[in-house]
């Protein structure tokens, strides 16, 4: 995910075993895992991937060859933009709602449930970031207002989750939301599939950012948010805290973390020290890990000695 904002993006997740230096997580990344693990010395267990609506299903490689490649923990960033070269978009928020993407949907339910191992879920993260096809913020439109975002997220999570058809219409019906006609495949929580609401906390304000697009908790497993740095001393921790301390029942992520275009110790620093010290804070991928990138470590040496020395310790093997 290309940002116009100064950003940059992390993933972790917390194991049930701890020891003096803080949680254990899993570690992950955007980008080249084998070129971050030489700037670092990470085994990443969790790798990214941004789709665009259809891809996986309708072109591109498919879903259960994409799981694979993104293994051995996925996460899969569920986005609204059409087949490439286009850039217009290929679903609306309220179309989701409505079902029009329903088959689409399905075919990830499917593929998870026989990937049969865990997956990280973000259904149009960042959704109060004016820069994405989704947001309202960009379209200030009825097909992309908060509540049409809501209902489908809410669809999203309880189609991927899955059930038989009965099962899977009383909780649509529950958010006034139109039925299904077949069973699905069961992925629970938290053992295959943890769905992540993301907003960008960083250009929000108040208690509770984003709070207009949250769609309730019975429609999310983990809340995440991005944090990215471009200049010393960067990174919205204000706002990041606001999130965390808004949504204590749920487990916390950091999904896209980053520096762009500085060496920021600091920053590297107080990221490891939230999630030292967060005990609810279960994943964090680095963004991204790519030669030549503005956000590669490679040419930060200040900020990957502190990644090697604070964040790589705390790594921890996929769960089984």
């Amino acid at each position: 995910m290309r940002r116009a904002l100064a950003v940059v993006a992390l993933a972790l997740v917390v194991s049930a075993t701890s020891s003096a230096a803080g949680p254990k997580v899993l570690l992950g990344i955007t980008g080249n895992v084998g070129h971050f693990k030489q700037l670092t010395g990470q085994q990443s267990a969790v790798h990214q991937a941004f789709l665009g609506w259809g891809q996986g299903q309708g072109y591109g490689s498919p879903f259960n060859a994409l799981l694979e490649m993104f293994g051995p923990v996925p996460i899969v960033h569920l986005g609204t933009a059409a087949r490439p070269p286009s850039k217009s978009e290929a679903i609306t928020p309220a179309a989701i709602a409505a079902g029009r993407g329903d088959s689409y949907l399905f075919a990830l339910n499917g593929a998870i449930g026989e990937f049969g191992k865990l997956v990280y879920v973000r259904p149009m993260a960042e959704m109060n970031n004016p820069i994405n096809l989704y947001s309202y913020e960009r379209k200030h439109d009825a097909a992309h207002s908060p509540p049409a975002y809501q209902s489908a997220f809410c669809r999203i999570f309880i189609l991927l989750h899955g059930g038989t058809k009965a099962q899977v219409n009383a909780r649509l019906k529950a958010q006034g939301l139109p039925a299904i006609t077949r069973d699905l495949a069961v992925d629970p929580y938290p053992s295959r599939l943890r769905v992540i609401w993301n907003p960008l906390a960083g250009i929000e304000h108040g208690a509770n950012p984003a709070a207009r697009y949250y769609p309730g908790d019975g429609c999310v497993d983990m809340i995440g948010n991005d944090m990215f740095s471009s200049a010393p001393g960067g990174g919205s921790f204000e706002e990041n805290q606001a999130l965390y301390d808004a949504h204590k029942n749920k487990p916390y992520s950091l999904p896209e973390w980053g520096l762009q275009g500085i060496d920021d110790p600091v920053f590297v620093q107080r990221i490891c020290d939230f999630v030292k010290t967060h005990r609810r804070t279960q994943l964090a991928a680095y963004y991204e890990s790519r030669p030549g990138s503005i956000y590669d470590l490679g040419s930060k040496t200040q900020s990957k000695t502190v990644y090697r020395k604070c964040l790589t310790p705390l790594g921890a093997p996929p769960p089984a």
